[in-house]
């Protein structure tokens, strides 16, 4: 059985570049672009909303579907995850959760140092 993700890449202009959103997981103590498993019945676009939402607390519009990330996640099933790149359209601010306990805004090259992920990589690297 395959598992099915969704997230996104969020950018906002900060009038000195570009910034793109990372968000720390402690329970993987990783660094990686917000995303989550599609709930029953929900779309890969949907799921990508609500779960960047859910981590981040950033509500997003989807602006245009990016590459999808395949692999094994770590009990050997196929995973993918659809990502799609977002803007910001409300910012109540960010609270720590048991998901993510941060959140940072970087510009890429700082993005692709802190990312844990290859695919996460890819997908700032393009941008």
């Amino acid at each position: 059985m395959s598992v099915e993700a969704a997230g996104g890449v969020i950018v906002r202009d900060t009038g000195r570049g570009p910034e793109v959103c990372v968000v720390h997981r402690p329970h993987r103590s990783d660094w990686s672009l917000p995303k989550g498993k599609l709930d029953a019945g929900e779309s890969f676009e949907e799921a990508a909303l609500r779960e960047v939402q859910e981590e981040t607390g950033l509500v997003c519009r989807r602006e245009g579907e990016l590459a999808s990330a395949r692999y094994e996640d770590k009990k050997g099933r196929p995973k993918v995850v659809r990502y799609w790149w977002m803007s910001v359209e409300d910012d109540p601010g960010f609270m720590p959760n048991d998901e993510v306990d941060e959140l940072r805004w970087c510009t890429r090259d700082e993005a692709l140092a802190l990312l844990s992920y290859d695919h996460d990589r890819s997908l700032v690297a393009d941008l």
